[in-house]
């Protein structure tokens, strides 16, 4: 997610199916500090890959998928963006994930204990029912196994910050719809659901990260990615 905190005049907040179909062509491309923090850290917590069935929650353009594919992972990926698909199609080896369009406001269309990961990757934080979509995951993933999850840290919020772009259509700032979920929130629907928190971590901007991408600069020091590994409680 793009994280500039500057909110010029007339900026547009769309649903996020629309925003996500807008933002998809340029979304890879952005230097952004956001995915600079997360996307290491999602493969730490994840670990060795290979032989692991993983069910990718809200995958967008494929970036994880396709990376945890290439390294033998068994990858079955689902997102509601036509347009972020689309984008998977430009990635080596795309044809070794399972695409699927579907909506997260739908039952996952999956056997329950199907998978040994699921990964929710910066979605959570566009959804208003996390116990639903919480349980669902909690339902796919196998005693076993675990959730690992990435969400911007609700403290942006406090800056006036959440998912945008710049539309290259049309040069204006452009929000896909989100809500201010707390971290309380996300604790509270994985403890519900069945979840235990075996990991929770927050992470923000140093100087080195600055230097390699400006646009982080004024976020040193602030934290802006909430990172968490859920494991099925089995009490």
């Amino acid at each position: 997610m793009n994280t500039d905190s500057a909110n010029p005049p007339g900026f547009e907040v769309l649903p996020t199916r629309e925003g996500y179909d807008r933002w998809a062509a340029i979304y890879d491309s952005e230097d952004n500090p956001l995915i600079a923090l997360e996307e290491p850290g999602v493969a730490e917590l994840l670990g060795d890959a290979r032989g692991v069935e993983i069910l990718d929650v809200g995958c967008g353009t494929g970036r994880h998928a396709v990376r945890l594919a290439r390294q033998g992972a068994r990858v079955t990926a689902i997102d509601f963006s036509a347009g972020m698909l689309e984008q998977v199609r430009a990635k080596p080896g795309w044809e070794s994930v399972r695409f699927i369009h579907h909506d997260l406001t739908r039952p996952l269309p999956f056997e329950s204990a199907a998978f040994d990961r699921v990964i929710c990757a910066l979605v959570v934080d566009h959804i208003a029912d996390l116990k639903w979509l919480f349980g669902e995951m909690r339902r796919v993933c196998r005693a076993d196994g675990f959730a690992v999850v990435s969400v911007m840290h609700p403290a942006m919020m406090l800056r006036g910050v959440q998912a945008r772009f710049t539309d290259p259509a049309t040069g204006r700032e452009t929000r896909p719809a989100s809500h201010p979920n707390q971290i309380s929130d996300y604790l509270m629907a994985a403890q519900a659901v069945g979840f235990r928190v075996d990991h929770m971590s927050e992470h923000a901007p140093d100087e080195a990260l600055a230097r390699q991408m400006p646009r982080a600069a004024r976020y040193v020091g602030w934290p802006m990615l909430l990172l968490m590994k859920l494991v099925p409680d089995l009490a």
